[in-house]
Formats: C-alpha cells, structure tokens, sequence
C-alpha cells in the first residue's frame, strides 16, 4: 500500500509520517471447523470409554482434549475478531484479541492441568483396574485423530501464536495418546495398576511444558514486548543508517495481534524535506526485513530551539 504522510506547518519543525499496513493473517475457518468437529466426537467417545473401562489416563486425556476444543473456539472467535475493520473507537480493529485469547487459553490449560494432577494423586494412593484392551483402542483413535488436526495448522505454526499453538497442543495430545497406549500395554504385561494415574502425572507435565511456552510468549505480547522474530538492534541500525538520518530515537515495536507487527520511530534528518521515495523504500525494507507491517516514521530536523521531549532512552 502507498505510504501516507502528514506534514506539521510549524516553523523550522517538520513530521513526516509513514504508515505500511501487512497483509492480513491466513483464514484458517475450514481448518478450526474440521478440528473442532473431530475432537468434539473423539472427548465424547473418550470420556465415555474412559468411564466404562474406569482409566483416570483416558478421562484425564479426554479433560485435557476438551480443554482444546475451548481453546479451538476461542482461537477461532479471535481470529475472526482480528479481521474486524477499525472503527473511530477502535482505531487498530480489535487485532489484540488474538493475544487476549492466548492468553487466557494458558490460562485455562494450566486450571485443567491442577485438577489432573489432583485426581491421579488421589488414585496413586488407591489403583483400580482398568480395561487395557479398551484403553488401547480408543487412544489410538486418538493419535489419529489429534495427528490429523495437528496437520490442518502445520503451515501456521511458525507466523501465528494462536496457530503454533493449536499445533502444539494437537501434536502434544497425538504424543500422550501414545503414551496411554504404552501404560496399558505395560500395565497387561506387569499388572501394574498404579501406572495408569502415573501415566495422568506425565501428561500432565507434557501440558505444563507446552502451555507454559505459550503463556509466556503470550504475556510477553500483551506487554507490548518486541515480538521474538524481530530483532531490534537490527532495526535501530537499519533506520540510522538511512539517507541523512543522524539520530534515531523513540523507537517502539510492539505486537498488534499474534500475526501482525507495529513501530513507531522519530528520525533527525537535518535540513530534510519530505520525502516519499524514502518513506516508502523503508517501509518495504521494514517489512521484507524484519516483519514489521505497520510502520510510523516522525522525520524531525533537529532544531536546537525546537527539542523532542521523547528523545532520551528513558522516557516513554
């Protein structure tokens, strides 16, 4: 898109303003709908074969799997969310509720993860049998399953958080359905009892570790860190050494949803004019370079009697 600028009239005091805006995220609806539908069968048939052959392993599964339908739903909800037009009240659209959903799908996850570890600290001290063979059977329906709606957002995972994250948590149920089915087997050859809440106790885990990553690069976000993927040292470099920039300061990056980045930058360019070759040469760099979409650029000229008040480091 062309960048748009905007001058200040003030005397010996000019701003110029470029705006880039990056295309908007992958419409991934087919791919939560299709993924919604088969977990919600696979949570029904697995609680209720869970209930029948009495495994903590495979309530514990299906708890956390519909834990994932939520997250799928809400996921789905922000991502619609993020394709809603600014308006005079929400000026950037309502893109950051894409974090806002991470952010409370972590959330959610680690709740679902206390009251696992609860019920299979309570059945440690009390094993029951279970029906190994159903046990078996249903797990392996769901690696198939959680493998199959894992794939559906592969292509995603490494440009959306909400994305990555749907991944992570369908590959994650892929890997502790086989975990179940290694416990069942194992408890068939020893008569173990005890390793099917011990199987509950490494999933767990196995949902700790992914969630925890996700919680964390969620409120990162949410606290207008710089996104991970970009490197702001390189920017700051890249902006200084622009046709006659001297000075480079109030440089901010933040994320405006999980797929789209921001920046705002002034630049002391003596004695410059405006110049919209440049605007828009350093918006295409800012984005082909580092992923920056939506860029603001204030071009000052460094007038001594005119100072910027939000050119040293420290203020905000």
């Amino acid at each position: 898109m062309p960048a748009h600028e905007h001058r200040d009239h003030a005397p010996g005091h000019s701003h110029g303003h470029g705006h880039a805006h990056s295309h908007g995220p992958t419409n991934y609806d087919r791919a939560f709908a299709i993924g919604i539908a088969l977990n919600v069968g696979f949570v029904v048939v697995e609680a209720a074969y869970g209930i029948a052959a009495n495994s903590l392993a495979l309530l514990a599964d299906a708890g956390h799997n519909l834990g994932d339908v939520l997250g799928l739903v809400m996921a789905w909800g922000a991502a619609t969310l993020v394709r809603r037009r600014p308006t005079a009240r929400y000026t950037y659209g309502l893109k950051r509720s894409s974090i806002l959903v991470s952010l409370a799908n972590a959330g959610l996850l680690l709740l679902a993860v206390g009251a696992i570890v609860w019920e299979a600290v309570q059945r440690l001290g009390k094993p029951e049998p279970v029906a190994e063979i159903t046990v078996i059977w249903v797990a392996l329906v769901g690696i198939a399953i959680n493998g199959a709606t894992a794939l559906l957002f592969m292509s995603g995972r490494k440009s959306d958080l909400n994305i990555k994250g749907a991944f992570l948590h369908m590959a994650a149920d892929a890997v502790v359905s086989l975990g179940v089915v290694i416990a069942a087997l194992a408890i068939m050859a020893t008569g173990w009892l005890w390793l099917d809440p011990a199987v509950s106790l490494v999933i767990a885990v196995v949902i700790t570790v992914g969630t925890w990553s996700l919680l964390r690069d969620s409120l990162t976000l949410a606290l207008d860190a710089v996104p991970a993927h970009v490197d702001h040292r390189e920017v700051d470099r890249y902006l200084a050494g622009l046709p006659g920039v001297t000075d480079v300061h109030d440089l901010h990056i933040w994320a405006m949803s999980t797929t789209e980045v921001a920046m705002t930058v002034h630049l002391v360019r003596p004695g410059a004019t405006l110049d919209d070759g440049l605007l828009a040469r350093a918006r295409h760099d800012l984005q082909e370079r580092f992923g920056v979409g939506h860029v603001t650029l204030q071009i000052e000229t460094g007038d001594p009697d005119h100072p910027c008040s939000l050119a040293p480091a420290e203020v905000v």
